[in-house]
């Protein structure tokens, strides 16, 4: 197991899209550069999505060139398509996602394109990316990968069949997504050795799990035990899919920095300034409810940080 991981911020993103108001763009990038200052240093700060559909992330542009302006902070953004790709690759991003749904019904419910077309999409895009001179990091989150709020159960050996689909089809590194909060600690360890086996240790880096069922942290430490060094989360528990019925937020990222913390597993991340930046979660979306654990009781007396 590590001794330091990676806590990837999808607040400004993930968070952002499910929310009814629109977080006015000088917040964001205050909020950006608070999560910064707490030492935060990966954050999905927006989508390359059709501003009709989502205008939360109709400024993400315009965020990514102000992160970039941040040293040492990885620079992410989620790309649906190769128009999103090409944007993103304008816009000077480090790392893009592009996920695909294992459950196909979801794929067309929330990509409008099935597994093939997704998966032409990801070689156009990395043929893309191979003519430029300074490419992103291009990853691929399997959605739904431990069940579906329409289709149910998604059988394991789908996934692991998409996984190596999207590796030989160029993707540089796979992400495990359970994005309507379905999993439990034995089938994270299952689902993570599986396509570990398939598609190599090296590709198989980080996990996307939402909370619907109170089992996020749970699943976080079950993914660290199998040795998963990157932790997607949002601050305050924002978040949901709009094309999954039921699917809650995401899991907390300051109840994730608290429990690695607290087994003395270095995040990189102070509690007490992370903990400030919700203020900008109450002035740029007033009325939305936020969640945690650690800021509601404080930290513990006995929390010390070696």
């Amino acid at each position: 197991m590590k001794d330091k991981i990676l806590i990837s911020e999808v607040g400004p993103r993930d968070g952002l899209q499910n929310c009814k108001g629109v977080m006015p763009t000088d917040v964001k990038k205050r909020w950006v550069k608070g999560l910064y200052d707490a030492g935060v240093r990966e954050i999905e700060v927006g989508s390359f999505v059709p501003p009709k559909l989502f205008p939360q992330l109709a400024d993400t542009a315009e965020i990514v060139a102000f992160a970039k302006t941040l040293p040492g902070l990885t620079v992410l953004a989620l790309i649906p398509n190769f128009r999103g790709a090409q944007a993103a690759l304008d816009a000077g991003v480090d790392a893009v996602t592009l996920p695909l749904s294992a459950s196909e019904t979801h794929s067309l419910k929330n990509m409008r394109q099935t597994h093939d077309q997704v998966i032409e999409n990801v070689k156009s895009i990395r043929t893309l990316f191979d003519a430029s001179s300074n490419p992103p990091r291009f990853e691929a989150g399997v959605s739904t990968a431990f069940g579906c709020s329409i289709e149910g159960h998604v059988p394991e050996a789908k996934v692991i069949s998409l996984g190596e689909r999207l590796v030989e089809a160029g993707v540089d590194e796979l992400g495990l997504s359970d994005t309507v909060g379905y999993a439990n600690p034995l089938q994270i360890k299952s689902m993570i050795k599986s396509m570990r086996d398939a598609v190599g240790q090296e590709k198989v880096k980080s996990v996307h799990l939402h909370n619907t069922y109170g089992l996020g942290i749970a699943n976080a430490f079950s993914a660290y035990e199998e040795g998963i060094e990157v932790f997607d989360s949002s601050q305050g528990g924002l978040g949901g899919c709009p094309a999954s019925p039921g699917a809650s937020g995401n899991i907390v990222t300051e109840d994730l920095v608290y429990m690695f913390e607290a087994m003395g597993v270095d995040t990189g991340i102070d509690l007490d300034h992370l903990m400030a930046c919700r203020k900008y979660l109450e002035e740029g979306l007033p009325g939305e409810p936020v969640y945690g654990f650690t800021p509601n009781a404080g930290l513990p007396k006995t929390y010390s940080v070696s």
